[in-house]
């Protein structure tokens, strides 16, 4: 697993790739069985079913495979919760046909164990593999650049973020320092319209957030992070000061309080979902709402 840090490391023993935002596999080639296992041990085949079926056809009797199952966006882009729908029971506009399986690793092939070579050389076995093809199964290319502008350019196109790897590195198990994941982040600014009550006496468990969207205001999720308990006990009150008996958005939850839509939070978070919520949102600060400009707008699709 890799370690997560604040930007790239610099030098020539680094490589980069794309942080794919998916499920982690490794797919075991045996003979008479192909088998998908998740980070946790589980036996998925039955949900990676393509990935499966394709694996049999790579050519060679016994193979570990190292990657990432994901769905891509229209844009190209991985994204978990179409992933999660496409794997899920409900009826979903995504199906497992669409999951792919970016193969970054290779640990074992046709009877060698091949953890304690280099990543440079593990890697050299596995591209003739998997690259080239467009089915389930692909390769997760390395991405020749410096790793500060690639991970620039890919906060921009909205990826995830971006995979460190040092080239001399053998295969271990566990959190490493030899790979290293930088995600990006993004921070925008939301209105507070009310909060679900903490545990904690006093304090806040969630603040429920809104954006706008034409002239209205929409719902974007809660956040529950970011805060110390102090802060937390604050944001309270200051909510408490300004009720309201109708909320400023179509929203049910009990236990609730709302708010005015007076003031605003700065959060930062990861990605928006599919149905327009903030992905692993965190509280950075909170003010006093100036005008509508002041917070984030959803443009229409």
């Amino acid at each position: 697993m890799a370690t997560l840090v604040d930007k790239p490391p610099k030098g020539p023993e680094w490589v980069f790739e794309v942080k794919w935002d998916g499920y982690r596999l490794a797919v075991h080639v045996e003979p008479g069985e192909v088998r998908a296992i998740t980070r946790g041990g589980y036996d998925w085949s039955k949900k990676f079913g393509s990935i499966v079926a394709e694996a049999r056809q790579l050519g060679h009797t016994t193979m570990i495979i190292d990657g990432e199952a994901v769905v891509l966006d229209d844009q190209g882009r991985s994204d978990f919760g179409l992933l999660q729908r496409a794997v899920g029971r409900r009826p979903s506009l995504h199906d497992a046909a669409e999951i792919i399986f970016y193969a970054f690793d290779l640990l074992y092939l046709d009877g060698q164990d091949l953890r304690m070579m280099p990543l440079v050389e593990r890697r050299r076995l596995l591209e003739p593999i998997v690259a080239g093809r467009e089915g389930a199964i692909r390769f997760s290319e390395e991405v020749n650049a410096d790793g500060a502008e690639f991970f620039r350019v890919a906060c921009e196109m909205g990826l995830e973020g971006i995979i460190a790897k040092r080239r001399d590195a053998p295969y271990r198990s566990g959190r490493r320092p030899e790979w290293l994941k930088i995600k990006c982040a993004r921070q925008d600014t939301f209105v507070i319209v009310g909060y679900e009550p903490s545990t904690v006496p006093g304090a806040i468990g969630r603040l429920l957030l809104a954006a706008r969207k034409g002239d209205d205001l929409v719902y974007v999720g809660g956040c529950g992070t970011g805060w110390s308990n102090q802060e937390s006990v604050a944001l309270r009150e200051l909510l408490n000061a300004i009720p309201v008996d109708r909320p400023a958005i179509a929203l049910k939850r009990k236990g609730a309080v709302f708010s005015r839509p007076l003031l605003v939070a700065d959060v930062e978070y990861r990605a928006w979902t599919q149905d327009e919520k903030l992905r692993h949102p965190s509280f950075k600060g909170v003010r006093e709402m100036v005008g509508p400009s002041d917070v984030y707008e959803i443009k229409p699709a």
